[in-house]
C-alpha cells in the first residue's frame, strides 16, 4: 500500500508497530499536516488503479498489527473477504482507533459493509466521506 511517509525514519524500532496518538512524537510536522487533511492517503489511488485496493472497503492494516488483532478479535480475519479500501463504513461511522475496543467496533462496521456491499452502498460511503475529510473527523 502506498502512502506518504509521515513519521520519522525508524519510528518503530524501539516500540514496534503501535497505534499513533494525537501528540505522537514520531510524526513529523509535515506528516501531521498530511494526516490532518488525509493527504497521506492520496498515493493509495495508485493501489486502486493497480487493482490492489478499492475506493471503499475495510482499511488495510500492517502485517504486524494484523497478526496481533486476529488473535485478539475472532472476527478480525473475516474483514479480508473483500478488497481493502481507502475509505469504508467503519471510517465514516467511528473515530480513529485508540484501543482494542475501537477496533472491535470497526470490525463490526466492516462486516456489516461486507454483508451489504453494493454500488449504492459504496456511493453512499463515498459521499459520507466528504464531510469526514472537510471537518477533519477521526484521525490526527
Amino acid at each position: 500500500m502506498y502512502k506518504f511517509r509521515t513519521m520519522i525514519d525508524g519510528a518503530e524500532q524501539q516500540s514496534g508497530a503501535v497505534w499513533a496518538t494525537p501528540t505522537d512524537a514520531r510524526v513529523t510536522s509535515l506528516g501531521r499536516f498530511l494526516r490532518q487533511y488525509r493527504l497521506d492517503e492520496l498515493p493509495q489511488l495508485v493501489n486502486v488503479l493497480k487493482g490492489d485496493m478499492s475506493i471503499v472497503g475495510p482499511r488495510p492494516e500492517r502485517p504486524q498489527i494484523f497478526a496481533r488483532l486476529r488473535t485478539e478479535i475472532s472476527d478480525y480475519p473475516l474483514r479480508q473477504r473483500t478488497r481493502p479500501g481507502i475509505t469504508g463504513l467503519a471510517q465514516i461511522s467511528h473515530s480513529y482507533d485508540q484501543s482494542i475496543d475501537d477496533v472491535k467496533t470497526k470490525v463490526r462496521y466492516d462486516l456489516e459493509y461486507i454483508r451489504t456491499q453494493s454500488p449504492i452502498t459504496d456511493l453512499g460511503i463515498m459521499l459520507k466521506t466528504v464531510p469526514v475529510l472537510l471537518f477533519r473527523r477521526g484521525g490526527w
